[in-house]
C-alpha cells in the first residue's frame, strides 16, 4: 500500500503547502517550528538526517505505490543507539489522503524501521488527547498508552495535554508472529 523514501529538500514545498494554519503545525511539531514553515526551517529539520547507521533522525515521506503520490510525512527522531530507543514524531496524512488507512500504515511502516533496521528496544510517541483518530491510529498499530501529561503545550489562550504511547521490541515481536499466524502479510 506504501513505502517510505527519505524526505529531502524536492520535498519542501509539498509540505509547506500541506501545513496551511498554525494550529495545524503546532499539532504536527509541537512547538518545533513557527508558523508559516520555509524552506529554511525545512533545511534545518534535514540535516544530518537521514544515515541509518549514523543519524539521530530518519525523515521520510510516504509514497502511496499503486498511485506513486506522496500521501504522508513521518519521522523516527531522538534515535539513542546506546539505549536502543527512538520517538516516532511528525505525522502527518496529507488533506487529500486523510481517513484511508495511511496512518495506521506509516506507523507500521516506521515500527518495522525501528525494530528490525535499527534493532531497538522501545519505541515511544506523544500525542494530543484531542487527535483521536491518531490515538486510534496508534492503538491499532499496537502502541500502548503509557502516560498522560496534563498541559503540556500552551496554545492560544488553551492548554493541550499529550498522551505518551510507546512500544517495545518484545511487544513487536509478539505483534508480528501474531500477524504471521493470522496469514496477514506483514512486508
Amino acid at each position: 500500500m506504501i513505502r517510505l523514501e527519505y524526505f529531502g529538500r524536492e520535498d519542501f514545498e509539498q509540505l509547506i503547502n500541506w501545513i496551511s494554519d498554525e494550529e495545524l503545525l503546532t499539532n504536527w511539531s509541537g512547538a518545533m517550528f513557527r508558523f508559516p514553515l520555509t524552506p529554511e526551517s525545512m533545511e534545518w529539520y534535514i540535516k544530518d538526517t537521514n544515515n541509518l547507521q549514523t543519524s539521530d533522525a530518519l525523515v521520510y515521506k510516504v509514497i502511496e505505490v499503486e498511485t506513486g503520490q506522496t500521501v504522508g510525512h513521518i519521522s523516527l527522531g531522538g534515535i539513542s543507539r546506546k539505549n536502543k530507543a527512538a520517538r516516532i514524531s511528525r505525522v502527518l496524512v496529507s488533506p487529500a489522503a486523510r481517513g484511508k488507512g495511511y496512518c495506521y500504515h506509516m506507523t507500521t511502516e516506521v515500527l518495522k524501521v525501528a525494530f528490525n533496521d535499527l534493532g531497538l528496544h522501545r519505541v515511544t510517541l506523544g500525542v494530543y488527547d484531542f487527535n483521536k483518530s491518531a490515538i486510534a491510529c496508534y492503538k491499532k498499530a499496537g502502541m500502548q498508552v503509557e502516560g498522560i501529561m496534563r498541559d503540556a503545550l500552551k496554545y492560544g489562550d488553551a492548554y493541550w495535554t499529550l498522551i505518551e504511547m510507546a512500544m517495545l521490541e518484545d511487544e513487536w515481536q509478539a505483534l508480528q508472529k501474531n500477524l504471521r499466524s493470522c496469514n496477514i502479510d506483514i512486508g
